[in-house]
């Protein structure tokens, strides 16, 4: 009898055990960009940690290190991330090495209210979705009000060669007209690459085969944009915001996030007789899943429900840019958020990187040719032959 009586209490005890564990929290993973992008949506976890009864945790990288890391751990067995963070240039790369879950696979799809064009960077050729855009990153034309008030009458430059004029004339009063953004790699090629547009030029052709830079084009555009230099500064994007927003400088391209107090859409010509072209770069900010995630099915409930409308527009009065047009365009995000109708405009008819999987290769490669023309140490002819040449050895 007492050896019944042990027994029963050690079947008691192991179901005791078994249900504590089976209510142990589920835990998911997150690898995010660092930042405002990261800040919107940390806000909306906790909500989500309530009703799915999991725990969430996270890491925020810089743009290189998230990159890296992402890359890294996908070759492993099972990924120690379950939802990431993802740059649009990073799709093909990611596709092609089987970092990212095939989400239509899943039972995904896009809705109506989703702006068609932030979408094609997550969708591949056969339209399979494996990236969400979920931060409408895209440039915009940052200015400072009183300074455009006092040098033009209020009127911010429409076109590229009037940006210039009014550069050269405030810098001609002690004011730095134009910002270029400092870095080598992308954050000064992003920042060329509206001015390169503006005059026809790209970094590679339509379809990709053949690098693009050592051309008529991009030769005019890399002589202005070193005018603008001249006739403005070169500072990293924290100081260049601020500079903006507090009168030392008058105008610079940045995004939506960086918190510019006023901005507009950047000049899409050259000058009022030029072709106009899209001149407004995406950079939006996807969500997708680890193709080894151990916790694919709340991942995917966790994607659904970063990308519900209702939870995307709380974000906006916090910093966050949907790429819903029901959140951009609602009174409610207007009132907080004025310029949000801008982006929606940018979004709606912007331009892509090259989705190619050397892409970040590509930028980190003429990054510092770039650099070495604008600060002098190197002719406009030099840097882009021998960017050229460079580029040219990553085209597969």
């Amino acid at each position: 009898m007492k050896k019944i009586a042990v027994v029963m209490s050690l079947l008691l005890a192991l179901c005791l055990c078994s249900a504590v564990l089976a209510d142990d929290p589920e835990t998911l993973t997150l690898i995010l960009r660092a930042g405002t992008y990261a800040e919107v949506l940390k806000e909306a976890i906790p909500a989500f940690e309530e009703a799915n009864n999991c725990k969430i945790e996270f890491s925020e990288e810089t743009f290189d290190d998230l990159h890296t890391k992402i890359a890294l751990d996908a070759v492993n067995a099972e990924g120690a991330y379950d939802v990431l963070m993802l740059d649009g240039t990073w799709m093909t790369e990611f596709t092609e090495n089987g970092v990212l879950a095939n989400l239509s696979d899943m039972g995904y799809s896009f809705d109506e209210d989703i702006i068609p064009a932030t979408t094609a960077a997550g969708v591949d050729a056969d339209g399979n979705i494996y990236m969400l855009p979920y931060y409408g990153n895209v440039t915009i034309f940052m200015y400072n009000k009183d300074l455009i008030d006092k040098y033009n009458d209020g009127v911010v430059p429409a076109t590229w060669n009037g940006v210039l004029e009014l550069s050269q004339k405030m810098k001609a009063d002690g004011v730095d007209g134009y910002i270029l953004r400092q870095g080598a790699g992308d954050p000064n090629v992003t920042d060329f690459l509206p001015v390169l547009k503006a005059f026809g030029g790209w970094v590679l052709n339509e379809d990709f085969t053949e690098v693009t830079l050592n051309t008529p084009e991009a030769k005019a555009a890399l002589e202005f944009y070193i005018d603008l230099y001249k006739a403005g500064n070169l500072l990293d994007k924290d100081n260049m915001v601020a500079a903006v927003n507090n009168g030392s400088a008058a105008m610079a391209v940045g995004w939506p996030g960086w918190g510019a107090s006023n901005y507009t859409v950047i000049p899409t010509k050259v000058s009022d007789d030029s072709e106009e072209q899209y001149t407004s770069i995406y950079g939006c900010w996807f969500l997708g899943m680890a193709e080894n995630s151990a916790h694919k099915d709340l991942a995917l409930k966790f994607l659904e429900y970063a990308m519900d409308p209702e939870v995307q527009l709380a974000t906006v009065p916090n910093g966050g840019v949907p790429c819903r047009e029901s959140c951009l365009l609602a009174d409610s995000s207007l009132e907080v958020k004025p310029n949000l109708a801008v982006v929606y405009g940018a979004l709606s008819t912007g331009t892509y990187r090259p989705a190619v999987g050397f892409y970040t290769d590509l930028v980190n490669t003429f990054g510092p040719y770039l650099d070495s023309a604008v600060m002098g140490t190197m002719s406009v002819d030099d840097a882009l032959a021998q960017g050229q040449a460079a580029c040219e050895v990553l085209l597969p």
